[in-house]
This record gives structure tokens, sequence and C-alpha cells, in this order.
């Protein structure tokens, strides 16, 4: 295995920038943008000049293609992700984003990822992240440098099992894992891993973080907690993505990651189904204003719907109530996770 942390230009050259901002408002929320600093971690698994097929299972390409084909995504999902954080940023050129993404690190491993041995009855082993994260000397990074989030780009090919998105921290894993609270070197901030296969594109991997966002703001609005007969009442599920126990889509609001407003079935981001969505001007009380709209609002594009529907999550600024109370911005809660648990914050302000 060999571990470089000064790389041949381009992203991935080893950056420690200066001390974090730790201003903060006056309403005691953070300052915006929030900066998400960021590790990158890779795993590139070599044979001669390409990527080992043998251990990949589904990605032989060369290793500069695949190593600039990571680095360009990266990119590409900040931007997304940046973007997707401007609230109603499809038609107000003015919005600012409510998230800052910040590269401080990267690590690339010319090996296997690592894995945890496998269990009887399971077909293929379970990606290692504790072993992960102690090489990268994730204390550290987390406690010393501030850093929020882990993007690993590896591979899955049948030959592992991945999770999306894993978390850590003080107030335990609110994650799209099975939520082990073993599987993670578990430390005094809160840090979320995600993982990535270079083998598919810049959506899939907004994606990971589009579930990451579904599982915070269930957990908040304590859907978690609620039996799920009534999930169709809840702020964040039943209002504002418009479903219930089912998953799907039982009045068009918002939607979610596999549910556009119109969408019939999983992942139908392409459907030209026309329904009556107020997802532009989506209200708590349901008076928003309807219109007619189909997958051509987002060019038929997961990627495009992805930044499309974060947009519409209420963020700085919205002036959206519930039942007299504001709402809070709530890319609070992926900007500063561990802020919003140690003061209890709601999707409503109290």
């Amino acid at each position: 295995m060999r571990l470089t942390s000064s790389l041949r230009g381009g992203l991935c050259a080893v950056v420690v920038l200066g001390a974090l901002r730790a201003v903060v408002a006056a309403e005691d929320a953070p300052a915006l943008p929030m900066e998400i600093p960021i590790v990158v971690v890779k795993y590139f698994p070599l044979k001669g000049d390409l990527i080992d097929k043998s251990i990949t299972g589904d990605w032989g390409a060369p290793f500069k293609e695949t190593r600039e084909k990571t680095e360009r995504q990266t990119q590409e999902l900040i931007a997304a992700l940046e973007d997707g954080s401007r609230y109603h940023g499809y038609k107000d050129a003015e919005a600012k984003p409510s998230l800052k993404y910040r590269v401080l690190a990267c690590f690339e491993f010319y090996a296997p990822m690592p894995t945890v041995p496998k269990k009887p009855g399971q077909k293929e082993p379970f990606t290692d992240y504790n072993a992960i994260m102690n090489e990268i000397g994730i204390q550290r990074w987390v406690e010393e440098r501030g850093v929020k989030e882990v993007w690993i780009w590896g591979y899955h090919g049948g030959v592992l099992v991945l999770w999306e998105s894993n978390m850590a921290g003080p107030f335990g894993d609110i994650s799209n894992s099975n939520r082990d609270p073993n599987d993670l070197p578990v430390l005094k901030k809160t840090y979320t891993v995600y993982h990535y296969n270079y083998q598919r594109g810049t959506s899939e991997a907004c994606e990971n973080h589009m579930h990451q966002i579904e599982a915070t703001l269930n957990y908040v609005d304590g859907r978690d907690r609620t039996p799920p007969g009534k999930w169709a009442d809840l702020l964040f599920w039943g209002k504002f993505v418009g479903s219930d126990r089912s998953h799907k889509i039982v009045h068009p609001g918002c939607g979610w990651a596999h549910y556009p407003p119109n969408a019939e079935k999983d992942n139908d981001w392409a459907n030209p189904r026309f329904v009556e969505t107020d997802i532009e001007d989506w209200k708590p009380d349901g008076s928003g204003k309807k219109q007619s709209l189909n997958s051509d609002r987002w060019q038929k594009n997961s990627l495009k719907w992805f930044v499309y529907w974060m947009q519409n999550i209420p963020g700085a600024g919205s002036g959206l109530q519930y039942n007299g109370k504001p709402l809070r911005n709530w890319w609070l809660f992926i900007g500063d996770f561990d802020t919003a648990m140690q003061k209890k914050w709601k999707l409503v302000e109290e």
C-alpha cells in the first residue's frame, strides 16, 4: 500500500487551509455560508497503468483517466451541492448558498479497499471504514481541523458492500446506513462519510448526499419516532415531500430523491406525465400556488433534478411559517449538525 500526500497538480494535492471561521450570528445561528471542510480519500488498485478490474469487479480503465474523472466529479459535486443550497436559486439569481465546501486534504491509496471479514451467509465483505479512518488520522482532521465530511472514491462492482453515507459523533449515527455505532471511530465532533463509486457519475455521487439530507431532516422532524401510519402528517416527509409510509408521492408536493412530484416508480426522473404541484411555491399549510409540471422542468436529468429539489428546501430568507412560527433554514442541520443537536433545534423555530 502506498499513500501519497502530495500529487502532481490538480485537485488532489494536500492543502491545509488556514483557521476555519468561527463567526456566530446574533441569533446563535452559524454565519452563512456554512463551511464544510472535507477530506477526499481515493482507492486505486493498480495493474500497471490500469485500474485492476479483478479487484474492482467492473472498472479497469487507465489510472490517469480514473484519477482525472474523480477530480472532475469532485468539483462537479461541490458545485451541485453549493448551488443546491441556494433557496429558489433557479429563479433568484441573487440567492446566496447556505453551504460552502472546502477540500482540506486528499489521500490516494494504490491498493484494494480494506474490508471486514465476511460473516456466515454474506456474499461480499463490508468496507472497513474504521481502517480507512484510522489510516488517514481522522481524529486530527475532525477534532483539530474541523473536518465535517470524508468523501471516499472507490468501487463496488459486486466485490464489496458500501454505505452511501455513514456518520459518527456525539449525537449518534443519523445516516443512510444500518447505523452501526461501531463501524466508524466516534469522536468529539460529528463527521459524515460518503462512499462513491468511480465507475458511475456525478449524479450518483450527489444522490448519496440527497439521501443523507432526507435521513437528517426526517430525524429532526421525528419520523424515526412516529408510527408509519402518521408519516403523512409530518412537516418534512408528509407536507414537503408529499409522501407517506409507501414512499410514493401521495399528493404532489416537492418529492424526494427517487420520486419527483410526477413520479410513478423509483428513479422516475424522466416521466413525461404532468401533475399539479406546489414545488416552486411550497408552503406548509398547502396554500402555495400549484403549476402543471413534468420532467421537462429538470430536463429529464437526475443531477439537475437533485439540484432543483435542493433549491426548494426551505433555506435562508424563505419567509415561510408553520402554525404562526417561522421555519428555520433547514440547511443548518447539514452545515452545522452538532450545533443544531446541542441547541435541540427543530425545523420550526420555537
